[in-house]
This record gives structure tokens, C-alpha cells and sequence, in this order.
């Protein structure tokens, strides 16, 4: 996958951190039971279809599908013995096309895996593809969601005796702060900055107000990080 840093996305939407997210329906006697979970590679992506055949070791049916990388440039899905284009391809247009903001289609990062149990009763082509498009955008209507977006560190060194009532100031102003370090002659502070030009150049314009123009930032690397509403 393509190094994130480099992507053209700077936010996207992903599952939050924390357990596998599961919901089952029962649709005419079959059980499809969806498993999501949150995947940056497709190593981790295959390793949740492989582990879910071994709990799930009697179904019939594992199929999965899994959109990855800010760009959402990797798209992959499986049928796993469905008839073609019933299972896999359903399951990853829900993943694609889910809107998590009006108008806004950006969920990536996120494997899903439905588990079907055959009830007996044939649902024909496109019976399987409404249940599998659901059984995906029933599980998406709860389960936990995060934005996640690219961030620019950046430092501002100023001198100690000033650095407790900047740092006060640029949270009180709503700017995120990074790791502060102190070198012999000043004390470095870090921000956390979406990175996009408008707000580092807003950020930059905000320090030179609160420090009468000695300050100025230093753009450093970037890294990712969910973000709370």
C-alpha cells in the first residue's frame, strides 16, 4: 500500500480502535452473521477471513471484502463459493458507498466478513445480493465509527521563561499539542495541525499575534491520527 503521507486524502472515516464489530441477521432460515474490523494492510484483512474459518468452522460460506488506504485504492472481495457477483461485490459496494457525513463517501481502513449459515431455503441471485448488502449496511448503521485524519507536526521555539504562557495560550485557542522538548537555549513546542494549507497558514498567523512576530512555526513531518468528534 501506498505510504499514507503521500496519499491525496487528508481525512477519511474508519471503524474505532477496539474488539470486532458483529451483527447477525436470520433472513428465511439463513443466518448471516457480520464480522468488520479495522485493517491498515492486507495481510491483517485475509488474517480475519482466515481466523473466522476456524471459529466458524462448519458455515458454508465465508465471504468477505475489505477497502483500504486514505485513497481507498485497494478494493477487494470474495465470494467464497456464492455464486459469482452475489456475495463479495454486494459487500463492498456497501463498504464504498456508505455516506458517513451527507454526501460523503470515505470509509476505508475496514474489512468485513459475513459468515453465512444456509437455512434451507434458496434465495436466488438477488436475494443473495440484498442479503449481503445488508447484512454489511446493518452492521455499518452501529457500529463505532472515527474520522481519521493526516496532521502536520509542527515547532515553534520560544524562550523558556515564555513557553508555560504559549503553550496556555495555543491550547486555549484549540490548537492540539504534540511532544514539548527543551534544548539549552529555548524550549521547542510542538502542534498538532490538520495539513492543509489554510490551517497552517492560519496557525501561523495566530502565533505571530500572540508572540508580537519572534515566533514563527517549523513545518515537520505528519502522522495519523483519529480524532474525536
Amino acid at each position: 500500500m501506498a505510504d499514507q503521507d503521500e496519499s491525496r486524502a487528508t481525512a477519511y472515516t474508519t471503524l474505532a480502535l477496539g474488539d470486532d464489530f458483529r451483527h447477525e441477521l436470520e433472513i428465511k432460515r439463513s443466518r448471516f452473521i457480520t464480522v468488520m474490523r479495522r485493517t491498515s494492510n492486507e495481510d491483517a484483512a485475509r488474517a480475519l477471513v482466515a481466523e473466522l474459518r476456524k471459529e466458524f468452522h462448519d458455515a458454508r460460506h465465508h465471504c468477505s471484502a475489505f477497502v483500504l488506504g486514505p485513497d481507498r485504492v485497494i478494493q477487494r472481495s470474495n465470494d467464497d463459493g456464492e455464486p459469482s457477483g452475489t456475495a463479495g461485490i454486494p459487500m463492498l459496494e456497501a463498504l464504498i458507498k456508505r455516506e458517513t457525513l451527507p454526501g460523503v463517501t470515505d470509509l476505508s481502513d475496514v474489512s468485513a466478513v459475513v459468515v453465512r449459515y444456509f437455512g434451507g431455503i434458496l434465495l436466488g441471485a438477488g436475494g443473495l445480493v440484498r442479503a449481503y448488502s445488508e447484512s454489511v449496511s446493518a452492521a455499518l448503521d452501529s457500529a463505532p465509527l472515527v474520522q481519521r485524519r493526516r496532521l502536520r507536526i509542527c515547532a515553534v521555539a520560544v524562550g523558556h521563561h515564555a513557553a508555560g504562557r504559549l503553550e496556555n495560550d495555543l491550547r486555549s485557542a484549540g490548537y492540539v499539542m504534540a511532544e514539548t522538548s527543551y534544548e539549552p537555549t529555548a524550549t521547542v513546542l510542538r502542534l498538532a495541525l490538520p495539513d492543509e494549507p489554510t490551517a497552517i497558514a492560519d496557525a501561523g498567523e495566530r502565533l505571530a499575534a500572540m508572540t508580537g512576530g519572534t515566533s514563527g512555526l517549523q513545518l515537520l513531518g505528519t502522522e495519523w491520527a483519529d480524532v474525536p468528534d
